[in-house]
């Protein structure tokens, strides 16, 4: 009897799911009303207006998912691991509030998967504007069967660097949680708020100080088993990470980590493929190693690219780089199985 030949699967690790129940538990706070005025300045009204449509127009891709695996299998995607919209983090609620939206959030994601457990799975969200609970949130969210949480680029008033978190990093580290950081918003405010720079720049700009935080602080070092994925191709660090090095090499005020910043591409960050533009993905691969980044498509917003294959071929990298990234390392990161 011959053996069939194994297959690795096609591994999408940026898609979103829209959660209804988290919006009705917000929807009628005043934390809110001031969250989607911040909003409205920082984007200003021609953006929020496109993004209401766009939105609206792939309502059921985010919610339903028959629509969602249709759309999978039309990208030639096997697997999608599935975070809610970034739109609910919602970090300026309080203690009460943000339980409830983080279980809440983690709850329903996990429904939303279990409806084709053999190609979704899922992450939950922490509260990062209370670092207490973002140890419990996790914790909730890996017995829910999730495999980790989503998280934004900072909460008002704490850096990822902020020592209150070190339970969180120890406990995803220990635990081999997936940590994606997905920013959302920019704190560059009303400077972004036309022309979509609140989207095209500011997102690429919140990875890039994110990770900072992540790297200078020494994090990674005390978390080397950190499993942290950077979406959006961690912004614009891995394309100026010799800017980066330099200042670690000349500045004692820039010595926080034990090594060169660029070694923490290679070694303890993972990076998605979606930086729209074939040359840039090259350039993340040479700084980062194939073997660090994972296919991401940003599922299904307008932002993100609706053949994440196609993208990925464009790049014209090693049949070898392809695979690893087209699922390789995602197979390896989820524990999936081949033989698809």
């Amino acid at each position: 009897m011959t053996t069939p030949p194994t297959t690795t699967p096609t591994v999408d690790v940026h898609a979103h799911v829209l959660l209804p129940e988290v919006d009705r538990l917000v929807a009628e706070t005043s934390g809110h009303a001031e969250a989607r005025e911040l909003d409205a300045r920082r984007n200003g009204p021609e953006a929020l207006a496109v993004s209401g449509a766009m939105v609206r127009d792939r309502l059921q891709l985010l919610t339903d998912v028959v629509h969602r695996l249709a759309a999978m299998d039309m990208a030639g995607v096997d697997v999608q691991l599935v975070s809610p919209s970034p739109s609910h983090y919602h970090y300026w609620a309080e203690p009460e509030l943000a339980r409830a939206v983080w279980e809440t959030a983690n709850t329903s994601t996990a429904k939303h998967c279990a409806q084709a457990p053999d190609r979704l799975r899922g992450l939950g969200l922490a509260p990062l504007q209370h670092p207490d609970q973002a140890v419990r949130a996790l914790d909730h969210a890996l017995s829910a069967g999730l495999a980790g949480v989503e998280i934004g680029s900072h909460a008002p008033g704490r850096e990822l660097s902020d020592p209150a978190y070190e339970p969180f990093w120890a406990l995803a580290a220990e635990t081999g949680a997936i940590i994606f950081l997905h920013p959302f918003g920019c704190t560059l405010n009303e400077r972004l708020d036309r022309w979509y720079l609140s989207n095209s720049v500011g997102q690429p700009t919140e990875n890039a100080v994110a990770l900072s935080h992540l790297i200078f602080s020494g994090v990674l070092d005390r978390h080397p088993e950190l499993r942290v994925v950077a979406a959006h191709g961690g912004g614009y660090l891995p394309t100026h990470i010799g800017r980066a090095d330099h200042a670690w090499h000349v500045r004692p005020d820039a010595r926080g980590c034990a090594h060169p910043p660029s070694h923490y591409l290679r070694h303890n960050l993972f990076f998605d493929s979606l930086v729209h533009d074939a040359g840039v993905l090259r350039e993340l691969v040479r700084v980062a190693g194939a073997s660090r980044v994972l296919l991401g498509s940003d599922f299904p917003f307008d932002m993100g690219a609706d053949d994440p294959l196609e993208t990925l071929r464009a790049a014209a990298l090693s049949e070898s780089d392809f695979d690893t990234i087209r699922g390789g390392n995602a197979a390896a990161v989820l524990t999936l199985e081949e033989n698809r």
